[in-house]
């Protein structure tokens, strides 16, 4: 059996707490359109298969196609300019990278976010311990698919016998599955642990520090 070796990590809900962000900028385009705002505790819920699954739900439910689709560059690009205004790592994530490092493991990030913001995100916050970031993009699919996870192992020369995913959604631990890797669910994201368990969940941390004893 291989070591474990390479940590690839989820994003939003597992390694930085993004919500208020992202229900800023949602609720900035419903705004432009005259449609109601949604809450904070709603966008927990809609948030993990990517920005135009949650646009969709926050949307009035007879909203046609067409104005969903004009309001996903608006979201993108209010979103860009202030995916950080509010957006810090959960505590204790960066000390658990910082030790995943020290103790050569390899770590990567995969999300269904826009690909230029978890490259952007990833550089502000996370550089010095990861060096590959995933993000939505034309040519990839979005998880659950494992197209994301695949090209990160690549690019970090690394096998799915050598790694972990850890995420804190019910995407997330799909995933992991059709990538063939296990999963360490996280308790401190948008999802709790009762519904994880529904999905089919196993492993779980309750803390950062937690994932160190899982692995």
């Amino acid at each position: 059996m291989s070591k474990i070796n390479t940590v690839i990590f989820d994003m939003d809900g597992t390694v930085l707490d993004t919500l208020d962000d992202l229900t800023d900028s949602v609720n900035y385009v419903l705004d432009k359109y005259g449609m109601p705002r949604r809450t904070k505790d709603e966008y927990r819920r809609f948030f993990g298969n990517g920005i135009e699954f949650a646009l969709r739900c926050a949307v009035p439910d007879d909203t046609p196609n067409d104005v969903i689709e004009e309001m996903l560059p608006i979201f993108k690009e209010h979103y860009n300019a202030h995916c950080l205004d509010k957006t810090k790592p959960y505590d204790g994530i960066l000390e658990l990278m910082k030790e995943l490092k020290g103790r050569g493991y390899k770590l990567a990030i995969v999300s269904n976010k826009i690909d230029s913001a978890v490259k952007e995100l990833n550089e502000r916050v996370f550089s010095d311990y990861v060096s590959v970031a995933i993000g939505e993009k034309d040519g990839i699919k979005r998880k659950p698919a494992p197209d994301t996870v695949l090209a990160a192992l690549a690019e970090l020369n690394s096998s799915k016998e050598e790694a972990v995913y850890v995420g804190d959604s019910e995407v997330d631990f799909q995933t992991a599955q059709n990538s063939g890797l296990p999963c360490i669910s996280v308790l401190w994201g948008f999802r709790d642990k009762d519904f994880l368990i529904e999905q089919g969940a196993t492993t779980f941390a309750e803390t950062p520090a937690n994932v160190l004893g899982c692995l």
